[in-house]
């Protein structure tokens, strides 16, 4: 059973849509004890950092997502959800993060296309994924197309950078280690690619 954090941040119930279509149990969580019944965890979000952070802490789900990482349990976040996973954000401000993965999160910077026009931030739209090393839920997917709505991104080791995609410059794209995985990207608005993605992260074996 997948489920679903909600800190008043998250895009739900794309989400939740996205893995009934599936075929898999999801539920959306009100209350970190409400976890006790899944087996696998995501983390969406939308929105700025800071303010992302300030309602998981309020809501006691960094505590829970924590120990769930640690305990061995699938967990997931998707756009601001990976974003969170970080040591710190220089959005508005300096903000401490979950620290699942070492790096920080700051503004993409200026860039141009290929073709010398200026980059718009936000990045929003569909962009070309290239994969930099195994993993265990994004395979066949180096030269796939997803869909990004972001104006900041993740700097971290090369050892925990699965996927980058262009954008001026290289962006991280997607993040693992071990069982914590993290997508810039929607996966739930990305088609049936993004669909395989997810479902390869509901199939995965672990848990509490």
């Amino acid at each position: 059973m997948i489920g679903i954090i909600d800190y008043g941040m998250g895009n739900l119930q794309s989400v939740s849509n996205a893995f009934r279509a599936l075929g898999f149990g999801a539920f959306i969580a009100s209350r970190p004890d409400e976890l006790d019944r899944a087996d696998r965890i995501v983390l969406p979000g939308v929105g700025a950092f800071g303010g992302g952070i300030a309602e998981l802490r309020r809501g006691g789900w960094d505590r829970r997502v924590k120990e769930s990482a640690e305990a061995g349990m699938p967990l997931i976040g998707i756009c601001l959800g990976m974003q969170l996973m970080f040591e710190k954000s220089c959005e508005n401000g300096c903000h401490s993060g979950l620290g699942l993965f070492p790096g920080r999160v700051e503004r993409i910077a200026d860039g141009f296309s290929p073709d010398g026009k200026k980059l718009k931030i936000p990045q929003i739209g569909w962009n070309k994924l290239e994969m930099r090393k195994k993993s265990a839920i994004l395979t066949g997917s180096d030269g796939v197309y997803v869909y990004f709505v972001h104006s900041y991104h993740a700097v971290t080791e090369p050892e925990y950078v699965s996927s980058v995609t262009s954008y001026g410059a290289d962006i991280t794209a997607s993040v693992e280690r071990g069982n914590v995985f993290g997508m810039q990207f929607h996966p739930e608005k990305s088609g049936e690619r993004g669909l395989g993605i997810l479902r390869k992260f509901a199939e995965l074996k672990g848990g509490l």
